[in-house]
């Protein structure tokens, strides 16, 4: 039981607007990431700015309860963000809440670089409570996009399409690097300063207090690029025609932005909505979708510990790798720019090129394969990382770089790319925003744990704690690798043939390592209520 237009969006050529609406989807996440991950370039010039204690004969640094809700409240405002616009993304549609998102990144980025108060308390608190709501819009992104893009796509590009715009996040981590990166030479050639050592008081700039605000306030601007093209953007096919009930309405909107020509079988869609009207919280759901959801959600909150450990303590592992000075070896803008320049080219070295391989290889390999592949290789590599952590802390720091590496590429060619593209695949249309929404959600109560977890180990920089750290890290990526069993593949299939929507319901929860093509049998109508 095919609806013509689904048919249509399937078997569609790839064109222009395919690259267009990757292009628009992808801008939300190239800013999502560059709004996490900034925070982590001036982390430590907020503690150098607002916790300074002489009495220490250190540098200031953020108290650790402070240095994580700064760093991880954005996390819990994506978790609360994905849930709610989910939701609203299958009762409301897709493009009616798309453009709220934007609208909330812009404003929270700009207000948190004005956040204000006379103590270090209350521009603390102030910079939290901005960052909550800029994660609230960011987490609105995650089932939006990857919804929108699914649905858009046709069936043989539709994964490439997906972790495409989910790549671009790779782009956003860079470029969260470069700009630190940039700013921070450019005030350091105009407000040098001695070092801590040399100076304790004068290392700490006070035009740092400017910098960090600049840093954050940019997250806006390519938010502000992107709101009129999403707004232009039409609803798409599948949620006109599968939940509206409006084929003639679905077609004739694809028809103007695909070049393809569509049929409105409006007569079929009463047949093929009543054979699929199960509530989210059902057993019927649960029976057809149960394990998925499982599965989906389990590996997106293993694998964001993993991977928010990763890119959230990475300021304070540089130091242990030989990629940035010692800390009162530096000024504050000095550290700012070290820090920057190791994340820039950590993340154009491992991160980037593990989303785009991702890209290249997702229809060839699949989306289960590489999910093991990366989880598999993660686990090795932190596994070595800590077994052997005082021989490359002290020895070899080249190596210990390269390693550190390697676990950005894989888990950007594995599952931090496959856990996004799996949940917009496996779900039926009335549900697929918020099934999505719930397995995002599920990963950032991963990176919370990363952030206010994980983290409190490599603050200090005792190499026992980054050592215990990383098996513990090691540890969870090898769970990851064990429930990724739970889910299935899904290339080179309808999405109504992957759920079950079309009357026929897949046997390839079966057989997850897919490669032959899947035994189905039709259902019944009487089946389905």
């Amino acid at each position: 039981m095919a609806l013509e237009v689904l048919d249509a969006l399937d078997s569609a050529r790839t064109q222009w607007y395919h690259v267009t609406a990757i292009v628009i989807a992808g801008m939300g996440f190239f800013t999502d990431a560059y709004d996490l991950f900034c925070i982590s370039t001036v982390a430590k010039l907020l503690g150098r700015l607002y916790y300074f204690d002489p009495s220490t004969n250190k540098p200031g640094k953020l108290p650790t309860p402070v240095n994580n809700f700064v760093t991880g409240v954005a996390l819990i405002g994506t978790l609360c963000g994905q849930l709610f616009f989910g939701y609203l993304g299958d009762k409301l549609g897709r493009k009616k809440v798309y453009g709220i998102t934007l609208v909330l990144m812009v404003v929270c980025a700009v207000c948190s670089g004005l956040s204000f108060g006379a103590s270090a308390k209350s521009v603390m608190g102030t910079l939290c409570f901005f960052r909550f709501w800029l994660g609230f819009g960011i987490g609105g992104d995650y089932p939006l996009s990857a919804t929108i893009m699914s649905e858009y796509a046709n069936k043989r590009t539709r994964g490439a399409f997906i972790a495409a715009v989910f790549a671009m996040q790779g782009v956003g981590i860079i470029f969260a690097g470069l700009v630190s990166m940039v700013l921070s030479s450019v005030f350091k050639s105009y407000f040098d300063a001695p070092t801590y050592t040399q100076n304790e008081v004068l290392s700490t700039q006070p035009e740092g207090d400017f910098l960090w605000r600049l840093v954050l306030m940019i997250g806006a601007v390519p938010a502000m690029l992107t709101f009129y093209w999403r707004m232009k953007m039409p609803e798409t096919g599948r949620y006109t025609a599968i939940i509206e009930g409006n084929a003639k309405q679905a077609a004739a909107d694809m028809a103007r932005v695909l070049d393809i020509e569509i049929q409105a079988d409006q007569d079929k869609l009463t047949e093929f909505k009543s054979a699929n009207n199960y509530p989210l919280w059902s057993n019927e759901f649960f029976q057809r979708h149960g394990r998925h959801l499982i599965g989906t959600m389990s590996a997106w909150f293993l694998l964001d510990i993993a991977f928010y450990s990763q890119n959230l303590t990475q300021k304070d592992i540089f130091p242990a790798m030989g990629l940035i000075d010692k800390d009162v070896d530096m000024n504050a803008l000095e550290e700012v720019f070290q820090t920057a320049r190791a994340m820039f080219v950590i993340a154009l070295c491992g991160t980037f090129p593990g989303y785009w391989f991702t890209v290249a290889f997702i229809e060839k390999l699949g989306r289960y394969k590489i999910q093991l592949i990366g989880f598999f290789m993660m686990s090795f590599f932190m596994f070595v990382i800590g077994v052997k952590y005082d021989y490359l802390k002290n020895d070899n720091a080249h190596l210990f770089a390269f390693l550190y590496a390697l676990t950005f590429f894989f888990a950007n060619f594995g599952p931090n790319s496959t856990t996004f593209v799996l949940p917009a695949e496996l779900f039926p249309t009335r549900v697929r925003s918020t099934c999505h929404a719930l397995s995002a959600a599920a990963g950032k109560a991963g990176a919370m744990v990363a952030a206010f977890g994980i983290q409190t180990y490599t603050l200090d920089g005792t190499p026992k704690k980054v050592r215990r750290a990383m098996l513990i890290l090691a540890v969870t990526n090898l769970f990851g690798f064990c429930v990724s069993f739970l889910v299935t593949e899904t290339k080179g299939r309808s999405l109504e043939q992957i759920s079950g929507e079309d009357g026929r319901e897949s046997e390839l929860a079966a057989t997850p390592n897919n490669d032959r093509v899947p035994v189905t049998r039709q259902v019944s109508r009487t089946e389905t209520m």
